[in-house]
């Protein structure tokens, strides 16, 4: 683990300059996290910190100072919560994730008492009320904390109130269980012999045995694999495996696990409709959406089902392509093609059509080389220029995380983020950003820096010098748009502060991202053979793309079967509980071209019930405005400084601090939304484009 960690900081000491000293601090930089014990002091200074703020509003200062104290209140809060959530998702130490767990527990219970405090309720109405409030992000952040307080159940009847309460602290710690299920209870496949498995992905499995008795009753003992089915070995399995019974096994329990999950999924629906329910909505989606731009989710449901209808021809094209494909390779002209088909068929399609070796494209992406990569967006587009800086003593959580200062020549520093790209046990499965501190206007003359996390979980060789496939550089540079959100929005309050945005448009930035992976007049800046420095040859990114384009209807069906799933699970409740399996096995059939694996329940591994309830759909509205974005505002020149300038300038600045749709209309243009009922959706006629629709 040394010299991995060793490699990983000459390599991107290579790739971004440094700077030094290291006196002692605690995690993230925060003092008082030098131990594990420390989450509960941190916790008790963060509630006698707000107790005091909370006693200032009660004196009812002037407007403005009620806005900024309550925005204070907010960041003392944010910064536990914050700093406990990455910990549980990503330090090493079985301490530190225990006492962060009992952490966020007992700030989220002070957060319940805060929402509910009718001091704060009372005073923020009345600066709300009093219209003196100078500038519209002061206006703003009035009313969004009026909503907030609101959406706890502020305005009910005590008994109400009380319920409410209640069935939101229920709703945390079910959200809780259900994400450590995912983490804890993968499930696994043991695989004899072992060479049913490609040579090259052995060393990903755990080697396992077993005694054999032959028909001679020789008794051998046989070497295997045991396939643990958590999501990155799950992928890679249904990709690269031939062996149809094998990927059968592995997409049966990796879709079957965690069982458990399917009660506490029960539960979390109950909670979240008589949340729903108190708070006078006929559902849980309804109470969801209701603050976002679409505003109902029978406008959410229309689009979705809409889209659904606009792309099922083209589905069913693509999906018949695919069976003839297997049929030929199988030589079976009857072979029908199952779930657990999809992405082997897929993926040996494109790269058969294409000629496209994954072994050859990873060269060109080792992960020195996508940090510069990194480098080359801000550089390009805002003038600005990531350094790497030293963690001190205490800051970092694992030898593989890295530091970096997102430097302005004339502005200075903007931000800080920590990088922790590998996959290591107990870690967060997926690829995520991470909030530790958000940005706001301290004084005149001093901002609080915004401090993110990326985390990815990347397998690969030692260190900085592992290679990505081109995936894994979509993914990261997915994350790094939710990055750049958080480190270039300057807003006055944290509470607007990055990606704290309204949901229908948080994605947007990442979406975005995306399309800077697959352009050619960027990868050619940084993906360099690793042997011989040649730039990526243009004709395999065109080759990339290509393939990319093979099935766009059957990506996007997926997109709209997963939307309308989450909408439907937290949709009105008949008065019998729902069985969520067949609910879901159902609306895999309507929505989708591919066939339910009996007795699977994949969604009870769908983390985004939890953190997206109800809101999935904002995905695809990203993606529709994304691709819009993309086609008027980039892609003419997507390294251009004017480019740059209105990425910057007319959408990361501002946050949460404008109105999501006129945000959306001053970068690109009216047409980006729609009207529809009493909500917003987006334009798809740019997306409709792409795929050829």
């Amino acid at each position: 683990m040394l010299s991995r960690a060793a490699a990983i900081r000459r390599g991107a000491a290579a790739a971004l300059s440094t700077v030094s000293e290291k006196p002692e601090t605690g995690l993230y930089g925060f003092d008082v996290l030098r131990t594990a014990k420390g989450f509960r002091r941190f916790v008790d200074d963060a509630i006698q910190r707000s107790d005091e703020l909370v006693a200032r509003v009660a004196l009812l200062p002037s407007s403005p100072e009620i806005v900024r104290t309550m925005d204070e209140i907010s960041n003392t809060v944010c910064s536990v919560i914050d700093s406990a959530e990455l910990c549980r998702n990503t330090h090493p130490d079985r301490e530190f994730v225990e006492e962060a767990d009992k952490a966020s527990m007992r700030i989220y219970e002070h957060l319940q008492y805060l929402n509910t405090n009718t001091t704060l309720y009372n005073a923020i109405l009345k600066a709300e009320g009093e219209s003196v409030l100078l500038t519209e992000e002061a206006r703003r952040a009035a009313t969004t904390l009026r909503i907030d307080f609101e959406k706890g159940g502020i305005h009910l009847p005590k008994d109400k109130l009380e319920n409410a309460n209640q069935l939101n602290l229920e709703i945390a710690q079910l959200g809780r269980k259900f994400n450590e299920n995912v983490m804890n209870k993968p499930g696994f496949v043991d695989v004899y012999p072992a060479s049913r498995i490609p040579r090259n992905m052995q060393r990903l499995f755990k080697s396992v045995s077993r005694f054999n008795t032959s028909k001679q009753m020789n008794t051998e003992k046989q070497k295997g694999l045991r396939i643990v089915t958590e999501s990155g070995n799950l992928s890679s399995a249904l990709r690269w495996i031939s062996d149809e019974e094998v990927r059968k096994q592995v997409y049966i329990v990796g879709n079957c696990e965690p069982h458990e999950n399917i009660g506490v999924l029960n539960e979390l629906i109950h909670a979240r409709d008589e949340l729903a329910k108190i708070m006078g909505c006929k559902s849980y989606a309804e109470f969801a959406i209701r603050p976002n731009m679409a505003a109902s989710a029978d406008v959410v449901m229309s689009f979705l089902e809409d889209l659904s209808n606009i792309v099922k021809h083209k589905a069913e094209e693509e999906f018949k392509i695919i069976q003839n494909f297997k049929r030929r390779t199988c030589n079976e002209k009857s072979a029908n093609l199952e779930p657990w088909d999809e992405d082997y068929f897929i993926g040996m399609m494109k790269s058969s059509v294409y000629d496209l070796d994954t072994s050859v494209i990873a060269k060109y992406f080792p992960l020195s080389q996508c940090l510069k990569g990194l480098n080359v967006l801000v550089e390009s587009l805002f003038g600005a220029t990531f350094h790497q800086i030293p963690t001190r003593d205490g800051e970092s959580w694992h030898p593989d995380v890295i530091k970096l200062c997102l430097h302005h020549p004339d502005e200075g520093d903007l931000g800080f983020m920590y990088l922790d790209l590998y996959s290591r046990k107990g870690k967060h499965p997926g690829c995520a950003h991470f909030a530790v501190q958000g940005g706001r206007r301290l004084s005149d003359s001093n901002y609080q820096l915004p401090i993110i996390a990326l985390v990815c979980n990347f397998s690969g060789a030692c260190g900085i010098t592992a290679r990505l496939n081109h995936g894994d550089v979509e993914t990261l540079f997915h994350e790094f748009g939710h990055a750049l959100h958080s480190l270039l929005s300057r807003t006055e309050y944290q509470h607007f502060s990055g990606t704290r945005v309204a949901l229908d448009v948080a994605e947007t930035p990442s979406n975005l991202f995306e399309y800077y992976a697959w352009d050619y007049r960027v990868l050619k800046t940084f993906a360099l053979d690793e042997t011989t420095g040649d730039a990526i040859p243009e004709k395999l990114v065109k080759a990339l793309n290509a393939s990319r384009n093979m099935f766009p209807a059957t990506e996007l069906q997926r997109q709209i079967f997963y939307s309308i799933m989450d909408l439907t699970l937290f949709g009105e409740q008949a008065s019998k509980p729902m069985d969520t399996i067949s609910t879901v096995a159902d609306l895999r059939r309507k929505h989708t071209s591919w066939k339910y694996a009996e007795g699977t329940h994949w969604h009870t591994r769908f983390t985004h019930l939890i953190t997206y309830g109800a809101g999935y759909y904002s995905y695809l509205y990203a993606r529709c405005f994304a691709t819009t974005i993309w086609q008027e505002v980039c892609q003419e020149d997507p390294l251009s400084r004017s480019a740059g300038s209105a990425i910057r300038d007319k959408f990361l600045r501002f946050g949460g601090s404008k109105d999501p749709s006129s945000l959306l209309k001053d970068f690109a243009g009216d047409a980006i939304i729609r009207n529809s009922g009493s909500g917003i959706i987006p334009n798809i006629c740019s997306l409709c484009k792409e795929i050829g629709l």
